[in-house]
């Protein structure tokens, strides 16, 4: 099978290809735009694999992705391209609206054309695999509850608002030109290559160079924490055994107030990383309470039942030992985070690195771009 996955250079779409490369005979065809967020180091692992293929792509650029489809005949689409930072939403949503919804448009209008125009067999197996997040479905407040596949759509952010929007696209062409989709709602997601920005990596980070720890309000808004290699799984069980146009929540039964998650993460770096800045006692030390954000919702919690009864998933990782082992990635990949950190990383000069090995590896990435698999 070919696949092409967008905002594969992001964090879960690097996953995703990794796992998909490494455990599977499928080919993969990474349309990316490279944002701040999209890294091809990331995807240094792969790149020798002949059944990897890089395009940079804009999804909004439509005669590309037309161009693309034709190329590549893929077999299914997973969309993963998106702007993903409920910060960033809050401070410029303009981005937000053009990627996550505009460009899903794009993509479903070259998709639904290029399926249509696909001999009986091919049209029959082909999928368009959309895959989004718990956050469409707004805040659980005190609720005991669980966010189920018929949770009514209720966001809160301009993230989530787009993200909805796309949603309902993409079921909306399901519904009028019988295009085979599915969606995926996830919680969560952390792990290794995630960009510092998001919690679990900028509280570690800041940990390990002695900077503050910040977290909003009083800490206590709950997320369930979803480990990045099991939703990469997930995804591929979805693509490959999920029916047409149903949708599977993936979560990680994993819990934890924000306060809960730093305090862990503090604990396991006292293990890990005993040999602390000057100034440091305790990494809980660090911790600061700072102004509450717009808009915060206070919970989100999954109900995976149904992508585990129908489809066999369930998660490898508990939090305690997915947490375990991005903080010693972490740890023992330094070239990555810092190059990002202190911008060294290029998106136009790949190539401007201290290891020759990387030089080449990075220039091979961005190399054969119109090489059809």
């Amino acid at each position: 099978m070919k696949l092409i996955v967008t905002g594969g250079a992001g964090f879960i779409g690097s996953a995703l290809i990794r796992y998909i490369i490494e455990n599977t005979n499928d080919s993969v065809v990474n349309i990316d735009k490279l944002t701040y967020a999209g890294n091809l180091e990331s995807l240094i692992e792969v790149v020798d694999s002949d059944k990897y293929l890089f395009e940079r792509v804009d999804i909004c650029d439509a005669e590309e992705l037309k161009r693309i489809f034709k190329q590549q005949q893929p077999d299914a689409i997973m969309h993963l391209a998106a702007e993903s930072h409920v910060d960033r939403s809050i401070d410029s949503s303009s981005d937000f609206i053009n990627t996550n919804i505009v460009g899903t448009h794009h993509l479903l209008e070259v998709a639904n054309a290029y399926w249509m125009s696909l001999p009986p067999e091919k049209k029959n197996n082909f999928r368009f695999h959309h895959i989004s997040t718990d956050e469409v479905f707004g805040d659980l407040g005190d609720s005991p509850g669980f966010f189920t596949e018929k949770s009514s759509y209720a966001p809160s952010s301009p993230y989530s608002a787009t993200k909805a929007a796309s949603d309902h696209l993409v079921r909306a062409w399901h519904r009028t030109y019988g295009l085979p989709i599915l969606i995926t709602n996830c919680s969560n997601n952390y792990g290794p290559y995630h960009f510092p920005e998001k919690l679990i990596p900028l509280v570690i980070l800041n940990a390990l160079e002695g900077k503050k720890l910040p977290v909003y309000g009083d800490g206590s808004q709950i997320r369930d924490w979803l480990y990045v290699e099991d939703h990469a799984r997930a995804l591929y069980t979805v693509i490959t055994t999920g029916k047409v146009g149903e949708t599977y929540n993936i979560g990680g039964h994993n819990e934890k107030t924000n306060l809960e998650v730093l305090k862990c993460i503090c604990s396991l770096l006292e293990k890990f990383a005993p040999n602390k800045p000057e100034n440091v006692g305790h990494y809980e030390d660090l911790i600061t309470f700072v102004d509450d954000r717009p808009g915060h919702d206070v919970r989100y919690a999954i109900d995976a039942g149904k992508i585990e009864k129908e489809l066999g998933w369930t998660p490898i990782e508990s939090f305690e030992s997915g947490l375990k082992k991005t903080i010693e990635w972490y740890i023992t990949n330094p070239q990555w985070w810092k190059r990002v950190l202190d911008g060294s990383y290029s998106r136009e000069r790949l190539g401007n690195t201290n290891s020759q090995h990387m030089d080449q590896k990075l220039k091979k990435i961005t190399e054969g771009t119109k090489r059809v698999l």
